[in-house]
Formats: C-alpha cells, structure tokens, sequence
C-alpha cells in the first residue's frame, strides 16, 4: 500500500462533519470515504487504503501509527485505538497531565486488504489484522487472527471463512474496469 502522508487523494470524500487531526500524518487513498462524525487522531501515522469506508460515529485514537489497506471497511461506532495510559504503577493519567508525569503506551494497529470491522467493535493496540478477516459487531479485538476468517462475539471465535479468490477477482476486475 503506497501513501504520502500530508495527502488525500481527489476521489476521495471526507464529509463536512469529519474531524481529523494531525493532518501532517494522514493519508486517504483513492474512491476512499470519511463518514460525517467520524473522529481522527492521525498521532504518528495513519493510512488509509484505496476504496476503503470509515462509517460515521466510529473514532482512530491514541496518537500511536494505523493502517487499513483496500477495499476495506470500518462500520458504525467501532474504535481503533492506538494507544492508551498505562493506568498501572505511580502514573497519572488524562490529557490534561503534561507527558512527564503519565506513561502512555502508544503501539500499531494494522488491517489488511478486504477486512470488515462490523459496528461497535473495538480494536486494541498492537493489533495486526490479516487479509480478508470480517469482525461481527461488538467484539473486541485483542490477539491475533487468521487470514480470511470470519470472527464473531466479545473475545471473537471463528465462525465461517472467506473467498480469497473470489474476491481477489473482484478487486481485479473493478481496478481493471477503472484503469488504475
């Protein structure tokens, strides 16, 4: 996945009621979409694949690095979060509190190509989502996943796979039909 951070591409479309912050180190890609009221702390790096949809009232925080590659999704109200207070030991914690006195952990979240996060659902930081995986809504994502595995429920449980071919095709053709 090419990016150039600081960049948003012409076919895509960031809606009026959008917030992304830390512009600098955002990049959106090619027919990608940006819901109304959805929130983006672009913190050290964010990337967002060709044809891609982030759905309205979901949020990209913590101030760590995201990436979604293409022909992904992003449904309602889901969280991705990059980084959070380390609430243990002698810390204090909150955007108030000048960075010397907190310890905030900032990691990576990474989704593949073709990935579903269904509404509601949160994803944790250091998380590495492969290819093709589709979240049901509501869970929580905080260990690793199969490639082209449908997971569903609070701690996901694989419940059914996914056609890589079939849908490798598909990217192929559309790219095919659009000349890029």
């Amino acid at each position: 996945m090419k990016s150039k951070l600081g960049y948003i591409e012409e076919s895509a479309k960031v809606y009026e009621f959008a917030k992304i912050i830390n512009k600098n180190n955002f990049s959106l890609g090619i027919n990608s979409q940006i819901d109304d009221f959805v929130f983006i702390n672009a913190g050290k790096m964010c990337v967002i694949g060709d044809f891609v949809h982030v759905s309205s009232f979901s949020s990209i925080i913590g101030g760590g690095e995201f990436s979604i590659n293409n022909f992904s999704g992003i449904s309602a109200g889901c969280r991705i979060i990059t980084g959070s207070d380390d609430f243990s030991g002698s810390f204090l914690s909150n955007p108030t509190v000048p960075s010397k006195y907190k310890n905030v952990k900032c990691g990576k979240i990474k989704i593949g190509k073709h990935c579903i996060l269904g509404s509601n659902s949160i994803v944790l930081p250091d998380i590495e989502i492969p290819d093709g995986v589709t979240i049901g809504a509501g869970s929580v994502v905080k260990k690793e996943l199969k490639p082209w595995t449908i997971y569903a429920g609070f701690t996901p449980k694989k419940v059914g796979e996914r056609s890589q071919d079939g849908i490798i095709e598909l990217e192929y053709k559309l790219r095919k039909e659009l000349g890029i």
